[in-house]
């Protein structure tokens, strides 16, 4: 699959698809990390350009280097967001990258090993979403569960129940509604999740994601 296909990809699955979205969040959205590392990224926006010179048979180790070393959740959804990309160019990194973050969730078994196995998951499934040549390594598995689990160990993480959010925009309802509001709350005390939560989907002329995530639920959303 080209990534340069992939906005002609997305233009033609919104006519089908079932939220009101330009394309799936967890792909098709740049998330703020301020100035924290991550996979090398030469464009202004959410797609490759094209013209990268990274080496993908380095995505594997990169990947999980810099997750191991950056704490912040959003962080982790940002280069994962990046290593999908970079992975749909080369399937044989990408599937080396899921069969580490598998193990490292299974020898570790800390609530930041899940919650990135699962939020990769859900990210290919996406990628899948917009291009359906996309051969998916993990079409099989239940990312979200990897994520729920993840949120029973760490249940007062605003960023990461801000991810689960984003996953379950098209349900459980309930799920989304629960997400959705610690979310908002733990944004009064997280500057970056603020931020996050005011930035507008893809483009200036679209929604601000607090507002995409209150579509679906019944949490009230302060205006700006």
């Amino acid at each position: 699959m080209k990534i340069r296909h992939f906005a002609a990809s997305i233009v033609f699955a919104a006519l089908f698809a079932t939220s009101a979205l330009a394309g799936p969040p967890l792909v098709c959205h740049t998330f703020d990390i301020g100035d924290a590392k991550s996979l090398p990224w030469i464009g202004h926006n959410w797609n490759l350009t094209g013209n990268e010179s990274y080496d993908t048979k380095n995505l594997p180790a990169d990947t999980l280097g810099i997750l191991d070393e950056q704490p912040t959740v959003l962080v982790h959804m940002e280069t994962l967001r990046r290593a999908a990309l970079y992975g749909a160019q080369d399937p044989v990194a990408l599937k080396h990258l899921l069969l580490k973050l598998i193990a490292r969730s299974d020898t570790g078994g800390s609530a930041i090993a899940s919650f990135d196995l699962g939020y990769f998951v859900q990210v290919l499934g996406q990628v899948h979403w917009i291009s359906k040549d996309f051969a998916n390594p993990a079409q099989a598995m239940d990312g979200y569960g990897f994520i729920k689990k993840a949120l029973q160990a760490r249940p007062g993480d605003a960023q990461m129940q801000f991810a689960a959010a984003l996953v379950t925009l098209d349900g459980p309802a309930a799920d989304h509604e629960h997400y959705t509001k610690a979310a908002v709350m733990g944004a009064q005390s997280d500057a970056l999740l603020a931020r996050n939560l005011s930035a507008h989907f893809m483009s200036a002329e679209s929604e601000t994601m607090a507002h995409l995530l209150n579509r679906n639920s019944n949490v009230k959303v302060a205006q700006k």
